[in-house]
Formats: structure tokens, sequence, C-alpha cells
């Protein structure tokens, strides 16, 4: 249950409820709850650079604070350092497609974007937003970079029209992932 527990808290860029851990593992919540204290207490009594936050009822993996000054030199060159090649390209299609969900975004790519989409969100390029009738987080351009760009507005984007709406995309994400594997 922990390791579960400890993938789940790594691959997320935000903070997860502890019942939300449940659903997605289909487990009691104080199943949930007693692991996350062993973790608690696997990161955080040892000198790690990672460390489990809780708050209220969110849990998250974070860096430990006595590390502060290296990682934030660390992500100012993250931040200041140039884009990718997968990360110009996630961001191309988050510009023509946002907002978009990572699901959808993985389906276009190929490949997971959970990285990717952190160190967009990190540069301030990529901002994320709860869809309520989705039920899911969606992906969006920033206004920084629209401003950066020097446009007002996606549809002043190149051949915006026609590849924000392209068919063969359409018929890509038109594709249920278990169909894929056939």
């Amino acid at each position: 249950m922990k390791n579960k527990i400890e993938s789940l808290l790594f691959v997320s860029s935000k903070p997860l409820s502890q019942k939300k851990i449940a659903e997605i593992l289909k487990v009691e919540a104080t199943t949930v709850k007693t692991a996350i204290q062993e973790l608690t207490e696997d990161y955080n009594s040892q000198a790690r650079g990672i460390q489990l936050m809780i708050h209220n009822t969110k849990v998250q993996l974070i860096t430990n604070p006595d590390n502060r000054a290296i990682v934030e030199k660390f992500l100012k060159e993250e931040q200041l350092g140039e884009l990718t090649k997968p990360g110009l390209e996630t961001l191309t299609i988050v510009a023509y497609r946002g907002p978009i969900t990572k699901p959808e975004l993985e389906q276009i790519r190929g490949v997971n974007c959970s990285l990717i989409l952190r160190n967009l969100m990190i540069k301030g390029l990529v901002e994320s937003q709860d869809d309520k009738q989705l039920m899911q987080t969606v992906y969006n351009v920033t206004f920084d970079f629209v401003r950066y760009l020097g446009i007002r507005e996606m549809k002043e984007l190149p051949d915006y029209d026609k590849l924000s709406q392209h068919e063969t995309l359409e018929k890509v994400l038109s594709i249920k992932p278990e169909e894929q594997e056939e």
C-alpha cells in the first residue's frame, strides 16, 4: 500500500487528499491514513531530500526545507533555461488544443507528460485548473505566455483554425486507450 501511495504522490503535480487516494486505490480511508502515517515516519525521521507534507487531509511529497537554497538555485536555472524539444512540443499542443486534459495530451504525444507539464507550469507557461464538467484537471497556456508571444488571443497563432481542429487529431482523440493497445 505504501509504495502505491508513494507512486501516486510522486507523479502528482499537486497535493492529493487522502479521500482521493482511497478512491484511486479502492481501499478504506483508514488504510490510506495508516499507510501515510508510516510513510511520514519513513520520510521525515531520516535526513532525506524528500519529505512528506500533510496539511489538513491533503498530502504531498516536498523537498527537505534544509535544501531550500540549492533547490531554489536549480529551479531558477530550470525556469530560465531553454525549452526541450518535448517541452516545446507539449506547449504547442496545449496552445492549440487547450484547455486539454493530461490523458488527451498523452494520447496525442504517445508518452507520459507529467514531468513536462510540471516544468512548463514552473516556467509559468502552462496553468492547470479543475474542470467540474469533465471532473478532471485541464491545462491551458498562461496569460504571460500569450503576452510574451505578443498576441491578444490564441486565434492569432499561425494556422490556428486549421491546427486546433485538425481531423487527424480528432481521430487520435476518438480512439479509446484500450483500443490503442490492440
